[in-house]
């Protein structure tokens, strides 16, 4: 895990403001973009650049193809309100970048026009199936969440003192209620009697609940108050509010996505029990690596799960160390087909 924590590492400390540069070189690239290195153009989910999770995850994944493989890259973010998605993929795309990324199923109901209008251009989007989009320039980068979540559902009960946990989702969508039914199958599995307390911070649409730390600081201490003493957030920036108000409460919490470990505060650290890994950064890169080398087959799925190491959870801190034993098993029968996750609540 060395190599991929320091990957993480990369990612969690780039925590400046998406600033994309006319001229394609943020810093990261490289090369200078000649013929036979990568041109990749990245259009951001909420929150952009620094939100040290998901957005993140998936420009380290980018950093590590082009530092290996040389190019440059182009970084766009949604504006407030999050209209202009379409505009910045056929930004990326007129500009001749290719592949172009779009990172999050918020792109999902628009990128396969954009990927029929330039057949030229390779495009991916994270976390949405194109299987049965029929475009042959578009490839999902899926993920098992719900197997991943499991295993921090596992985690958070053989911790908890209290038998009372909780779930902040970043939005009301099929994605994020992968997370919340593979967390409380998990807990359950180890407490059956387990109390789970789930809190949405926006409705089905709205993706303002990936952007806001103050909602997310709320609704855990909501939590905390009611009795849980362990909080795992699927909630993109608003994870932030979550790990303060775990700091104020004296309880845990636990990160998604990156491991949000190495990116946090010394007194956040101090309550992040684990993160549930969700490489994005590894199946970016790997996507890379694959266009790079013409062995991309596109069209389809690229899926990414316990099996090939997509997911999981870190072990920063040490806070897990003594219930590995107890993760490992119900890992294996995961993969082994034992135990099924539910993906929906």
């Amino acid at each position: 895990m060395t190599k991929a924590a320091a990957l993480l590492l990369a990612g969690g400390l780039a925590l400046s403001a998406c600033a994309s540069d006319e001229d394609g070189d943020n810093g990261s690239n490289a090369g200078g973009g000649s013929d036979g290195e990568l041109k990749v153009g990245v259009a951001y989910d909420t929150g952009g650049r620094g939100d040290k999770s998901f957005n993140d995850s998936a420009i380290a994944g980018v950093e590590a193809a082009v530092d290996e493989l040389g190019g440059e890259i182009e970084e766009l973010s949604p504006n407030e309100d999050d209209s202009n998605r379409e505009e910045l993929l056929t930004q990326l795309a007129d500009a001749g970048y290719n592949p172009v990324i779009a990172v999050g199923f918020a792109y999902g109901d628009i990128i396969a026009d954009i990927a029929a209008d330039y057949p030229e251009t390779q495009f991916a989007i994270v976390d949405t199936s194109v299987e049965d989009l029929g475009v042959d320039n578009l490839t999902g980068l899926v993920f098992a969440e719900e197997q991943g979540s499991f295993l921090a559902g596992v985690a958070a009960a053989s911790k908890s003192v209290t038998g009372h946990i909780g779930f902040v989702g970043g939005q009301q969508s099929p994605l994020i209620e992968k997370f919340e039914a593979g967390y409380v199958a998990g807990a359950q599995a180890v407490k059956p009697d387990v109390v789970v307390d789930t809190v949405y911070l926006s409705p089905a649409g709205d993706g303002s609940g990936f952007g806001d730390p103050e909602g997310g600081k709320v609704a855990a201490q909501g939590m905390y108050q009611a009795g849980a003493d362990i909080v795992f957030h699927a909630a993109g920036g608003s994870g932030e509010g979550v790990f303060e108000a775990a700091v104020e409460a004296g309880q845990r919490a636990i990160g998604v996505d990156s491991d949000q470990y190495l990116s946090a505060s010394p007194d956040q650290q101090a309550v992040i029990m684990t993160s549930m890994l969700k490489r994005v950064d590894l199946a970016v890169e790997d996507y890379l690596t694959s266009f790079a080398d013409d062995s991309l087959e596109s069209g389809t799925d690229i899926v990414n799960d316990l099996s090939t190491e997509g997911v999981g959870l870190s072990e920063s801190g040490g806070y897990i160390e003594d219930i590995q034993d107890v993760i490992e098993d119900f890992r294996q029968q995961i993969i082994d087909g034992d135990v099924e996750v539910p993906t929906t609540p």
